[in-house]
């Protein structure tokens, strides 16, 4: 048994999540604190419950997403691992952060390992399946998690909205590609935990999100 915690942060109010095997080893994904502060907030947490980070993972490396990568890759001791066509997009990091006036000079962790469709992340207990999942980025990925019934979808799929497919790579087409051949047949019980926002379910997003009815 699994349970996510949410945690938003960064001017872009993106979520950070960590998922939490019942062994107490946990993955984080997409940890995009922006200040000391967001940092302890984090660290805080995980000391708190007594937590053991094992895998630190990016959905897709938009610079809201990877802006805690260099701390929480040396603070638990983690290798870094992003989906193979995001390389490039980790590398536009500094531009990225400049444009957006976000983020540190702190020299971010290169990758240590690609995650593939079709591969698992395992740890503790814990089993998440790796979903193919582009059109707001190149190759990026969402993770789902069968037994417990949830989704890390990253800027794929948000309550009432999807990502947004103006950054380079994006494709609207590709995207709407992504979610209905690859997240709506999961069912309509399963969970969406989304890069921003609230979590919804693919049954409401099936049901009413504008970008998917008549689509």
């Amino acid at each position: 048994m699994a349970r996510v915690v949410r945690f938003t942060f960064n001017p872009f109010q993106e979520n950070t999540y960590l998922v939490i095997d019942q062994t107490k080893q946990c993955a984080l994904f997409d940890p995009g604190c922006a200040s000391a502060a967001e940092r302890d907030e984090l660290a805080r947490y995980i000391d708190a419950e007594e937590l053991q980070p094992v895998r630190l993972i990016n959905t897709h490396c938009h610079v809201d997403h990877i802006l805690c990568n260099a701390f929480v890759a040396r603070r638990y001791g983690l290798e870094l691992e992003i989906p193979r066509r995001q390389l490039t997009v980790l590398q536009a990091r500094p531009a990225s952060a400049q444009l957006f006036g976000i983020g540190s000079r702190e020299v971010l962790p290169e990758p240590e390992h690609f995650l593939e469709e079709g591969q698992e992340v395992v740890f503790g207990n814990t089993r998440l399946q790796v979903l193919l999942t582009p059109g707001h980025s190149p190759g990026s990925l969402s993770f789902y998690c069968a037994e417990d019934g949830f989704l890390i979808s990253g800027d794929v799929l948000f309550q009432g909205s999807i990502g947004r497919t103006d950054l380079p790579g994006g494709d609207m087409a590709t995207l709407l590609h992504s979610i209905r051949e690859k997240l709506l047949p999961l069912g309509d019980e399963v969970v969406v935990h989304s890069g921003h926002g609230p979590d919804t379910t693919l049954g409401q997003e099936r049901r009413s999100n504008p970008f998917l009815i008549g689509n």
